[in-house]
């Protein structure tokens, strides 16, 4: 019967902590600028990846258009 109460008493202890929110903010905003770091990086990354061949593709379009003055 006391291990019973033990858990009993550790389940209320386990509950209380988990409502507990004391902190989860600054965890939950860490995480979230975590994410936002990554995304970031990725998006530059492709960005990086593509923009020279893009800006080639535009610089060829104003050439064109320019020598058919």
């Amino acid at each position: 019967m006391k291990y019973i109460a033990k858990m009993h008493l550790a389940f209320n202890k386990a509950i209380e902590n988990i409502k507990n929110k004391k902190g989860q903010n600054t965890i939950e905003y860490l995480f979230m600028l975590g994410i936002i770091v990554v995304v970031v990086g990725l998006v530059g990354a492709a960005i990086k990846a593509f923009m020279p061949d893009l800006f080639d593709k535009i610089k060829e379009k104003i050439m064109g258009q320019a020598s058919n003055i």
